[in-house]
């Protein structure tokens, strides 16, 4: 639910810190009584799995229209896409940079023409900010295609904070926090050298909720037909569907559903990656220009900004 309070902080994010940065935190977008329903039911859902609309007392997340409407503030579209990617991690000790969007590695590519309009909220069911296990960021990064540009963060969240990031950020998951509040934030690499005294304690359950919603546009789809060629979100997809209570609920919401189960239910071709793997694109087509004309493109910004941060500028 959106309270008056909540409305007052979307209606006040700062979009242009967004756009720049790559993430943001909203403070206190749900309550503790929320957030231990949240725990209870990850934990009842576990055996089970699948993604939020499958799974009893989760599927609110997407549907009770909060993550949405800070979706279209800071994204400044109404038509908000939903294509079945949400999960519940417990207790992961994935580690590693990495990029979420399709195309990761290629500049050229369809993901890097653009501003990327695909999002990933988080909602990590503890405190994170005297302890070790939350998210590391690459500020910026999400004009830059590598891993390595970027100054490293840890995002300190607090129960019922709603973290959210362009999905083209590099990032990682169960960052280290350090006792030392002086101490610079370590990078992942960096894990192994780290003496178990100097950091900050580890929850007994590290519980996060994550979703996707973007834009419903070209971006969202190329995203979601990168899906449809993953083992683990393919063979979860056939196991569970939609009911049509959850259908309606999501429509409610303002959400436009990619209905991703089904689409795979008899796709011989659908879910042969277990790897993240590049799918094929179109070049884009050359524009001829006359000799006044000198527009900057999406991607020789990216390159400038990549400069500028090389050289701490």
């Amino acid at each position: 639910m959106i309270t008056a309070s909540l409305q007052e902080k979307i209606d006040n994010l700062d979009v242009e810190s967004f756009w720049e940065k790559g993430y943001i935190v909203i403070p206190d977008a749900f309550t503790m009584d929320e957030i231990e329903a949240y725990r209870q039911a990850s934990m009842a859902t576990r055996a089970s799995g699948g993604e939020l609309l499958t799974r009893p007392g989760l599927s609110e997340v997407i549907t009770d229209g909060r993550l949405a409407a800070v979706a279209r503030k800071l994204l400044g579209v109404e038509d908000i896409l939903y294509a079945g990617d949400s999960s519940v991690t417990i207790n992961s000790g994935q580690v590693g940079w990495h990029k979420d969007n399709a195309d990761r590695q290629d500049a050229n590519a369809p993901d890097w023409r653009s501003r990327y309009t695909q999002l990933r909220f988080g909602i990590y069911l503890q405190d994170h900010i005297h302890h070790s296990g939350g998210l590391n960021l690459r500020e910026g990064s999400q004009d830059i295609v590598d891993l390595t540009s970027g100054k490293c963060l840890y995002l300190k969240t607090t129960p019922g904070d709603l973290a959210v990031w362009n999905m083209r950020i590099t990032h990682s998951g169960n960052g280290i926090l350090l006792k030392d509040p002086e101490a610079a934030y370590p990078t992942p690499a960096e894990h192994k050298n780290i003496p178990v005294e100097q950091q900050a304690p580890l929850h007994e359950h590290r519980m996060a909720v994550f979703a996707h919603l973007g834009a419903n546009d070209s971006h969202g789809h190329r995203y979601a037909d990168y899906l449809k060629t993953r083992t683990y979100i393919v063979n979860m997809w056939r196991r569970q569907g939609y009911s049509e209570e959850v259908r309606e609920a999501v429509k409610r919401a303002g959400i436009t559903l990619r209905d991703m189960p089904a689409e795979v239910a008899n796709d011989p071709d659908a879910g042969l990656s277990k790897d993240w793997k590049p799918i094929p694109y179109e070049a884009a087509a050359k524009v001829p220009q006359t000799e006044n004309q000198k527009p900057v493109s999406f991607l020789g910004r990216v390159k400038r900004k990549a400069r500028r941060m090389l050289s701490g500028a």
